[in-house]
């Protein structure tokens, strides 16, 4: 498949039969066309940088045919769209877009005390390429691509890298990286790699590159 690398935590997936984007958040300038190019929409959580709800909103009025697919915290606002959209949970598999896609996880990860966790999914696509969402979850299958999060009031260096240790990918690349300059980006690198923490090397791939996977 083909992987276009969208501005944070946004990828658009690319097979034979279909395309799909994963969480197209408001920290996406271009979700608005990612989405117009795919025949269904992944969702990991409801939070805002995953999931522009007015731009899928308009998006599934516009067009019938498309599928959105999230926790029921995301979709369950759409009930009159039962046919668009459909609410998914850790053990559920699905035909997407000409795409086997299976679902692991339970919640986003833990910010603060303060805040409440909300159910968070992560979606291994052709039993190849995981995106997790905003959690550390290892899934109980393969990974051969790992999509790793950078940045955010969760994230951890350490325990990144511990996580990409259990997770054993032969291919990590970086999302979820809005929140880091140039320099830190580059400083990610050099912690997630075989030099530091981490066995796999961290792929930064640039906003708008499409690259194979």
């Amino acid at each position: 498949m083909q992987l276009t690398k969208h501005a944070h935590a946004c990828v658009s997936l690319t097979g034979e039969a279909g395309r799909v984007v994963i969480d197209p958040g408001t920290f996406t300038p271009d979700a608005a066309d990612a989405i117009a190019a795919a025949e269904a929409v992944l969702i990991t959580h409801e939070h805002f940088d995953h999931f522009d709800e007015a731009l899928l909103a308009r998006a599934l009025e516009a067009r019938p045919e498309l599928r959105v697919y999230g926790p029921a915290g995301v979709v369950d606002r759409w009930r009159d769209r039962r046919g668009q959209v459909t609410a998914v949970a850790a053990g559920d598999r699905l035909t997407v877009a000409g795409f086997d896609v299976a679902v692991f996880g339970d919640l986003h990860a833990s910010i603060h005390r303060h805040i409440p966790r909300v159910a968070n999914v992560g979606y291994l696509v052709d039993e190849r390429l995981y995106h997790p969402g905003d959690a550390y979850h290892v899934p109980d299958a393969p990974v051969d691509t790992l999509l790793l999060p950078t940045s955010g009031p969760w994230t951890k260096v350490g325990e990144a890298a511990d996580y990409v240790d259990e997770v054993g990918p032969r291919q990590l690349i970086q999302v979820h990286e809005i929140m880091l300059s140039p320099v830190g980006q580059q400083s990610m690198a050099r912690f997630l790699s075989p030099e530091m923490l981490t066995q796999t090397p961290l792929t930064i791939v640039p906003v708008g590159d499409v690259i194979e996977v």
